[in-house]
């Protein structure tokens, strides 16, 4: 496939369109070797080789990113008041126009997934999908038979006339279990415990589908998700 270098650039993060015209005459692109200065010139992406400061430069569609959210962060593009998860981005990230799948409250850590992919971002958010959400929730009082019960069979949120479904508890301690749930609702999972008597203390997603966090990834960290990785979320 052939495309402007401009828009070869733009679409990987290097910058603005006007941005990459100015590094193109002042000679930081090479295109096979040699520095190109015009931003309409075509290249072939699987053959053309292009470098910016002396860095390859690999043409992806789409760019996915597992980062382990820390609080304080909303998921989201852009808010007038609070940080956003994308301003813990680096570039090039950070001028990829990525966005959060799905949400991650501002006091909940844990795993959340950047992309620019808009298909995507619906399989994995998309309740009929049934990609399934692990969270280690920590719990104020200890929970009981009765109350895992209930989380499994569902929990009835009359104000959107919604039941919840396919939710799983694993006891860690009496204080601290995995929840697994497939969809997504606003403080679902805050609601679930808050609607059996208990509360939750500390909240974290540990896994999305058959993905995992990264345990080598520290809070505020991130990396790019592999091809492999990709398919583990929805199987």
């Amino acid at each position: 496939m052939k495309i402007r270098i401009d828009r070869f650039l733009c679409h990987m993060g290097i910058g603005s369109r006007s941005e990459i015209k100015k590094f193109l005459k002042t000679c930081r692109v090479k295109l096979n070797g040699k520095f190109e200065k015009s931003p309409n010139t075509q290249v072939d992406i699987d053959k053309d080789e292009i470098l910016f400061d002396d860095e390859i430069v690999i043409y992806k569609e789409f760019t996915y990113l597992m980062l382990n959210k820390p609080k304080d962060y909303i998921s989201a593009t852009f808010d007038p008041k609070l940080p956003t998860v994308l301003e813990l981005l680096e570039f090039p990230y950070s001028n990829m126009e990525l966005f959060p799948v799905g949400r991650l409250d501002i006091d909940t850590t844990g795993f959340l997934i950047l992309t620019n992919d808009g298909k995507f971002s619906y399989n994995v958010t998309n309740p009929k999908k049934k990609v399934n959400k692990k969270y280690l929730v920590t719990l104020r009082d200890d929970i009981s038979s009765n109350q895992i019960e209930s989380l499994e069979n569902g929990i009835y949120f009359e104000k959107e006339d919604f039941t919840t479904e396919n939710a799983k508890v694993e006891e860690i301690s009496k204080r601290e279990i995995y929840l697994t749930i497939s969809e997504g609702k606003f403080h679902q999972v805050k609601r679930m415990l808050e609607y059996v008597g208990n509360e939750v203390l500390e909240l974290k997603r540990v896994s999305i589908g058959n993905l995992s966090l990264d345990e080598k990834l520290e809070l505020g960290e991130y990396r790019e998700i592999t091809n492999t990785e990709l398919e583990e979320i929805f199987k």
